[in-house]
Protein backbone atom coordinates (compact mmCIF):
# COMPACT_ATOMS: atom_id res chain seq x y z
CA UNK A 1 0.00 0.00 0.00
CA UNK A 2 1.25 3.75 -1.16
CA UNK A 3 2.34 6.01 1.29
CA UNK A 4 0.40 9.18 2.21
CA UNK A 5 2.33 12.03 0.26
CA UNK A 6 3.59 15.18 2.75
CA UNK A 7 0.99 18.21 2.01
CA UNK A 8 2.45 21.39 1.65
CA UNK A 9 0.95 24.44 1.97
CA UNK A 10 3.80 27.41 0.67
CA UNK A 11 3.20 31.11 1.97
CA UNK A 12 4.92 33.56 0.64
CA UNK A 13 4.99 37.40 -0.51
CA UNK A 14 6.78 36.96 -3.77
CA UNK A 15 5.08 34.58 -6.73
CA UNK A 16 8.22 33.54 -7.85
CA UNK A 17 9.69 32.30 -4.64
CA UNK A 18 6.58 30.42 -4.20
CA UNK A 19 6.79 28.72 -7.98
CA UNK A 20 11.09 28.25 -7.13
CA UNK A 21 9.67 26.40 -4.36
CA UNK A 22 7.38 24.57 -5.41
CA UNK A 23 9.44 23.30 -7.88
CA UNK A 24 12.09 22.07 -5.56
CA UNK A 25 9.35 19.98 -3.50
CA UNK A 26 7.90 18.54 -6.91
CA UNK A 27 10.89 16.98 -7.31
CA UNK A 28 10.22 14.57 -4.36
CA UNK A 29 7.59 12.29 -5.17
CA UNK A 30 6.86 12.30 -1.15
CA UNK A 31 5.55 15.59 -1.05
CA UNK A 32 2.71 17.22 -2.71
CA UNK A 33 1.99 20.94 -2.51
CA UNK A 34 -1.94 21.79 -1.76
CA UNK A 35 -2.10 25.54 -1.63
CA UNK A 36 -0.55 28.68 -1.75
CA UNK A 37 -0.75 31.66 0.09
CA UNK A 38 0.33 35.41 -0.59
CA UNK A 39 -0.36 37.16 2.64
CA UNK A 40 -0.43 35.95 6.46
CA UNK A 41 -4.28 35.87 6.63
CA UNK A 42 -4.14 33.63 3.52
CA UNK A 43 -1.61 31.33 4.80
CA UNK A 44 -4.15 30.70 7.93
CA UNK A 45 -6.99 30.40 5.80
CA UNK A 46 -5.55 27.77 3.70
CA UNK A 47 -3.83 26.12 6.56
CA UNK A 48 -7.36 25.63 7.92
CA UNK A 49 -8.78 25.00 4.77
CA UNK A 50 -6.32 22.11 3.56
CA UNK A 51 -4.88 20.95 6.93
CA UNK A 52 -1.36 20.70 5.71
CA UNK A 53 1.10 18.30 7.02
CA UNK A 54 4.05 21.72 6.88
CA UNK A 55 3.56 24.81 6.28
CA UNK A 56 5.87 26.77 5.03
CA UNK A 57 6.43 30.52 5.88
CA UNK A 58 7.88 32.98 4.38
CA UNK A 59 8.40 35.84 7.78
CA UNK A 60 8.38 38.97 5.31
CA UNK A 61 4.19 38.72 4.83
CA UNK A 62 4.22 38.66 8.37
CA UNK A 63 4.94 42.64 9.19
CA UNK A 64 7.37 41.70 11.77
CA UNK A 65 4.89 39.51 13.83
CA UNK A 66 6.18 35.89 12.74
CA UNK A 67 5.22 34.56 16.56
CA UNK A 68 1.85 36.02 16.51
CA UNK A 69 1.26 34.32 12.86
CA UNK A 70 2.94 31.18 14.27
CA UNK A 71 0.32 30.85 17.14
CA UNK A 72 -2.45 31.58 14.94
CA UNK A 73 -2.07 28.69 12.27
CA UNK A 74 -1.52 26.75 15.21
CA UNK A 75 -4.83 27.95 16.98
CA UNK A 76 -6.43 27.26 14.08
CA UNK A 77 -4.86 23.69 12.51
CA UNK A 78 -2.79 22.10 15.36
CA UNK A 79 -2.15 19.08 13.69
CA UNK A 80 0.17 21.38 11.21
CA UNK A 81 3.86 22.23 11.50
CA UNK A 82 5.05 25.14 10.88
CA UNK A 83 8.52 25.74 8.86
CA UNK A 84 10.01 29.16 9.14
CA UNK A 85 11.80 29.80 5.24
CA UNK A 86 13.30 32.45 5.14
CA UNK A 87 16.03 35.20 4.44
CA UNK A 88 15.95 36.58 7.79
CA UNK A 89 17.93 34.95 10.36
CA UNK A 90 18.42 37.66 13.04
CA UNK A 91 18.14 35.98 16.51
CA UNK A 92 14.75 38.33 17.72
CA UNK A 93 12.91 36.65 14.98
CA UNK A 94 14.21 33.83 15.13
CA UNK A 95 13.59 33.33 18.75
CA UNK A 96 10.06 34.53 18.47
CA UNK A 97 9.48 32.40 15.58
CA UNK A 98 10.76 29.03 17.80
CA UNK A 99 8.89 30.09 21.20
CA UNK A 100 5.59 30.53 19.02
CA UNK A 101 6.08 26.84 18.73
CA UNK A 102 7.57 26.73 14.86
CA UNK A 103 9.20 23.29 14.61
CA UNK A 104 11.39 24.48 11.61
CA UNK A 105 13.60 27.15 10.59
CA UNK A 106 15.46 27.09 7.70
CA UNK A 107 17.22 29.75 5.97
CA UNK A 108 16.75 30.40 2.05
CA UNK A 109 20.34 30.57 1.19
CA UNK A 110 20.29 26.78 2.39
CA UNK A 111 20.96 24.15 -0.53
CA UNK A 112 18.43 23.25 -2.61
CA UNK A 113 17.67 19.72 -1.08
CA UNK A 114 17.22 21.80 2.27
CA UNK A 115 14.05 22.37 2.04
CA UNK A 116 12.91 19.06 1.07
CA UNK A 117 14.63 17.44 3.99
CA UNK A 118 12.93 20.01 6.30
CA UNK A 119 9.44 19.56 5.23
CA UNK A 120 10.09 15.47 5.60
CA UNK A 121 11.40 15.91 8.42
CA UNK A 122 8.67 18.20 9.74
CA UNK A 123 6.21 15.77 8.67
CA UNK A 124 7.98 13.00 10.81
CA UNK A 125 8.00 14.73 14.03
CA UNK A 126 11.45 16.27 13.79
CA UNK A 127 12.53 19.66 14.55
CA UNK A 128 14.60 21.20 12.24
CA UNK A 129 16.97 23.90 12.44
CA UNK A 130 19.04 25.33 9.68
CA UNK A 131 23.11 25.42 9.75
CA UNK A 132 24.62 28.31 12.50
CA UNK A 133 20.70 28.53 13.82
CA UNK A 134 20.61 26.02 16.31
CA UNK A 135 24.32 27.52 17.84
CA UNK A 136 22.24 31.33 17.38
CA UNK A 137 19.30 29.99 19.32
CA UNK A 138 20.39 27.81 22.17
CA UNK A 139 21.85 30.47 23.98
CA UNK A 140 18.72 32.98 23.82
CA UNK A 141 16.27 30.24 24.67
CA UNK A 142 17.97 28.89 27.17
CA UNK A 143 17.81 31.97 29.41
CA UNK A 144 13.79 31.57 31.59
CA UNK A 145 11.42 33.65 30.01
CA UNK A 146 9.32 35.01 31.96
CA UNK A 147 6.26 32.79 30.68
CA UNK A 148 7.79 29.54 32.11
CA UNK A 149 8.37 30.98 35.22
CA UNK A 150 4.60 31.63 35.33
CA UNK A 151 3.50 28.87 33.59
CA UNK A 152 5.56 26.18 35.48
CA UNK A 153 5.91 27.27 38.78
CA UNK A 154 6.55 23.61 40.11
CA UNK A 155 9.75 23.54 38.26
CA UNK A 156 13.06 24.78 39.99
CA UNK A 157 14.89 27.25 37.84
CA UNK A 158 17.14 24.53 36.25
CA UNK A 159 14.12 22.93 35.41
CA UNK A 160 12.33 25.79 33.36
CA UNK A 161 15.74 26.29 31.44
CA UNK A 162 16.09 22.71 30.42
CA UNK A 163 12.39 22.40 29.38
CA UNK A 164 12.17 25.79 27.06
CA UNK A 165 15.44 24.00 25.20
CA UNK A 166 13.21 21.05 25.06
CA UNK A 167 10.92 22.58 23.46
CA UNK A 168 12.73 24.80 21.07
CA UNK A 169 13.49 20.76 19.62
CA UNK A 170 17.10 20.61 21.42
CA UNK A 171 18.92 17.35 22.07
CA UNK A 172 19.98 15.96 25.38
CA UNK A 173 23.95 16.22 23.88
CA UNK A 174 23.06 19.89 22.55
CA UNK A 175 21.59 20.71 26.35
CA UNK A 176 24.18 19.26 28.14
CA UNK A 177 27.05 21.55 26.17
CA UNK A 178 24.86 25.01 27.08
CA UNK A 179 24.58 24.18 30.26
CA UNK A 180 27.95 22.96 30.99
CA UNK A 181 26.23 19.59 32.59
CA UNK A 182 26.52 16.17 31.21
CA UNK A 183 23.98 14.30 29.27
CA UNK A 184 23.19 12.25 32.08
CA UNK A 185 21.93 14.73 33.99
CA UNK A 186 19.90 16.45 31.37
CA UNK A 187 18.02 13.00 30.95
CA UNK A 188 17.93 13.10 34.97
CA UNK A 189 16.61 16.53 35.03
CA UNK A 190 14.18 15.66 31.55
CA UNK A 191 12.40 12.45 33.98
CA UNK A 192 11.80 15.00 36.43
CA UNK A 193 9.96 17.36 34.76
CA UNK A 194 8.21 14.45 33.42
CA UNK A 195 7.20 13.31 36.55
CA UNK A 196 5.97 16.97 37.80
CA UNK A 197 3.93 17.89 34.71
CA UNK A 198 2.46 14.29 34.37
CA UNK A 199 3.89 13.77 30.29
CA UNK A 200 5.77 10.44 29.41
CA UNK A 201 7.25 12.13 25.91
CA UNK A 202 9.13 15.07 24.94
CA UNK A 203 6.05 15.70 21.70
CA UNK A 204 4.01 15.85 25.13
CA UNK A 205 6.11 18.50 27.30
CA UNK A 206 6.49 20.43 23.85
CA UNK A 207 2.66 20.74 23.69
CA UNK A 208 2.55 22.07 26.99
CA UNK A 209 4.57 25.04 26.65
CA UNK A 210 2.39 25.77 23.57
CA UNK A 211 -0.03 27.72 25.75
CA UNK A 212 -2.45 24.46 26.97
CA UNK A 213 -0.48 24.39 30.53
CA UNK A 214 -2.22 27.96 31.27
CA UNK A 215 -5.96 26.23 30.81
CA UNK A 216 -4.49 23.74 33.22
CA UNK A 217 -3.92 25.87 35.50
CA UNK A 218 -7.03 27.73 35.49
CA UNK A 219 -8.55 24.43 35.91
CA UNK A 220 -6.78 23.69 38.97
CA UNK A 221 -7.88 26.98 40.48
CA UNK A 222 -11.28 26.73 39.96
CA UNK A 223 -11.40 23.54 41.20
CA UNK A 224 -13.09 23.97 44.61
CA UNK A 225 -10.27 23.10 47.61
CA UNK A 226 -11.96 20.01 50.24
CA UNK A 227 -12.46 21.45 53.43
CA UNK A 228 -11.42 20.41 56.54
CA UNK A 229 -13.63 19.93 59.82
CA UNK A 230 -11.29 21.80 61.84
CA UNK A 231 -11.77 25.03 59.82
CA UNK A 232 -15.77 24.80 60.48
CA UNK A 233 -17.39 26.43 63.14
CA UNK A 234 -18.57 24.71 66.13
CA UNK A 235 -22.21 24.32 65.09
CA UNK A 236 -21.14 22.87 61.52
CA UNK A 237 -18.68 20.75 63.05
CA UNK A 238 -21.55 19.01 65.19
CA UNK A 239 -23.33 18.54 62.71
CA UNK A 240 -20.40 17.12 60.52
CA UNK A 241 -20.09 15.05 63.05
CA UNK A 242 -23.35 13.70 63.86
Amino acid sequence: MESARVSVVLADAQPVVRRGVAALLSKSSDIVVVAEAATGREAVRMSVLHRPDVLVLDTELLGGQVGTAVREVLRAAPGTAVLVFTATDDEDTVVSAVRAGARGYVLKSSADGGIVRAVTGLAAGETILGPGIADRLVPRIGSRSPRFQDMFPELTAREQEVLELVAAGMGNSVIAKQLHLSPKTIANHISVIFGKLHVTSRAEATELTRGDRRARLELVRRTPTPLRRDTFPPAARAIASS
